[in-house]
């Protein structure tokens, strides 16, 4: 790999500014001071150093955040905060992604990475990689719903779900209300809000807590993200 490319992958700068900083001496290469921004590395057993300071090499990044109501799953949008902004430096980089969409009202756990092999082996419809929810609903969920939600549901549009795993958490006959959670194998536009509505109630709170088999870590408030653990990772990747 070019020395600059090196560099400018790992945020020391853009590819002006690294090359500026290789030509003034500030880069190392195996204790030797290299001033050739063509210079060809190996990221894996090379020592680089830029001003004094290791560089390790890092191709991929993965972190989990726990999404706010009213963010959009998008990298960037001109009207509404999106799952990027809250990425600090230096973690924020301009090939990270949201793996996957979490409704603009629905809160959560989202994957932001630049692996886009694993994004689409976490996405394609035949891995089925499960998502679990936790739903507060408008009505009582009755057995007779998880017994539904178990053979898969007609949606509206003519759209079919496939069968979902539902447990009742909490139910409040006075109030009318139920607290759910529900596991699906699929990623459906609106899917658990419409599952719901199939069934003649309304979703008014949800949560991702889970993909695949990695949960939303508790500590985490409303916005804020950490980088998943390379036993997180390895459960993602055999998801």
């Amino acid at each position: 790999m070019r020395l600059d490319k090196f560099l400018a992958d790992m945020q020391i700068g853009s590819r002006k500014e690294v090359k500026s900083y290789i030509k003034k001496g500030l880069v190392k290469v195996n204790q030797v001071t290299v001033k050739q921004d063509k210079f060809q590395v190996k990221p894996e057993t090379d020592e680089i150093f830029f001003d004094g300071e290791k560089i390790s090499y890092q191709q991929f990044f993965y972190y989990m955040l726990n999404k706010p109501a009213g963010v959009i799953s998008a990298t960037r949008d001109t009207q509404h905060k999106t799952v990027m902004d809250f990425l600090q430096k230096p973690d924020f980089r301009p090939d990270l992604f949201p793996v996957g969409r979490l409704d603009k009202d629905t809160e959560g756990f989202v994957l932001l990475s630049n692996d886009g092999n694993l994004a689409h082996r976490l996405l394609a419809p035949k891995k089925h990689v499960e998502k679990e929810y936790f739903a507060k609903v408008e009505g009582i969920v009755s057995q007779a719903d998880v017994t539904a939600f178990a053979k898969g549901l007609l949606l509206d549009k003519g759209e079919v779900a496939l069968p979902g795993e539902l447990t009742i958490l909490k139910v409040d006959e006075e109030k009318e209300t139920s607290e759910i959670s529900l596991i699906i194998h699929e990623g459906k536009f609106h899917q658990v809000k419409r599952m719901v509505q199939a069934v003649g109630k309304k979703v008014v709170y949800l949560r991702r807590d889970r993909i695949g088999g990695v949960r939303l870590d508790k500590a985490l408030a409303l916005g804020e993200y950490r980088p998943l653990t390379l036993e997180e990772l390895a459960i993602l990747t055999k998801s």
